[in-house]
């Protein structure tokens, strides 16, 4: 007798669920002042173009697995503690009218773009499960 071998997992699986949006905020809060605290030892916060480009990526790679509905509060927790310990006075929360609003948009811009590539991705590959491969041609 020869055993039968069978997938689990017979026909279409569907797009995953992104993560729920508390828990992105919650990565968000801990990877950006991770973040924020490796280029402070670094020595690298005297340059705050190079500490938002790494929060920008810190929000795109969130915004990978998030909900749109993320993104908002995704880009405030980065512009939050961007401009709490990486900006002159350092410990205090301030609006300079010059910069502060294309910062957030940078970070906001950030994750709806990681989250539009995560959810296009996701289909993509859902896509690629269902529909037959015909070969070549």
């Amino acid at each position: 007798m020869v055993p039968e071998w069978r997938h689990f997992a017979r026909g279409p699986r569907a797009v995953p669920e992104p993560v729920a949006t508390p828990f992105i905020w919650l990565a968000a809060s801990f990877g950006a002042l991770a973040l924020v605290g490796v280029l402070d030892l670094l020595g690298a916060l005297d340059r705050t173009e190079f500490a938002l480009a790494a929060l920008s990526l810190l929000a795109g790679a969130l915004g990978l697995r998030g909900r749109f509905a993320a993104a908002p509060g995704t880009a405030l927790l980065c512009w939050a503690l961007l401009n709490i310990c990486a900006t002159r006075p350092t410990g205090e929360i301030s609006w300079a009218g010059h910069r502060d609003p294309e910062w957030v948009a940078c970070l906001l811009a950030a994750a709806v773009i990681g989250t539009a590539t995560g959810r296009v991705a996701h289909a993509r590959a859902a896509y690629r499960r269902v529909t037959p491969y015909d070969g070549p041609g």
